[in-house]
């Protein structure tokens, strides 16, 4: 047995295929991670995920504990299917991406809105605090 297949999770003799998500579980997954960079908790949710990427099987187990606690927040539906998508390696990578996808999305909007801003305050003409002071114009 070669040495990548000793932790791996599946049957022996199985053939590690690499399925798609169902448009269901895309939706949790951009949902997900919609809400960390709403939160702007893109950086430390990354750097976790990434840390802990080796461990995604136990981690998975772990969800299923904190289940009746979590309840409260998501639907179970939403919840139990989160927690199927997270036992496979390759799905904390899909989350990593959608992560970053959104945070690259949202940093752009935010640098155009920054950029308008500073535009309009061109064209309304305002005047610094240090222009009011010296009373230049």
């Amino acid at each position: 047995m070669p040495f990548r297949h000793i932790f791996s999770t599946q049957p022996k003799g199985a053939k590690e295929t690499e399925k798609g998500l169902t448009p269901e579980q895309q939706e949790i997954l951009d949902k997900i991670a919609k809400k960390v960079v709403l939160w702007k908790m893109s950086t430390p949710a990354i750097l976790f995920l990434e840390s802990v990427k080796p461990l995604n099987y136990i981690g998975s187990q772990m969800l299923v504990f904190f289940e009746p606690f979590v309840q409260t927040l998501f639907s179970w539906k939403e919840y139990d299917e989160f927690r199927k998508i997270m036992e496979e390696r390759e799905n904390v990578e899909r989350l990593l991406q959608t992560i970053e996808k959104f945070d690259a999305e949202a940093l752009t909007k935010e640098k155009e809105d920054k950029k308008r801003r500073k535009e309009e305050r061109k064209i309304k003409g305002r005047r610094s605090l240090w222009q009011v002071i010296t009373g230049r114009e």
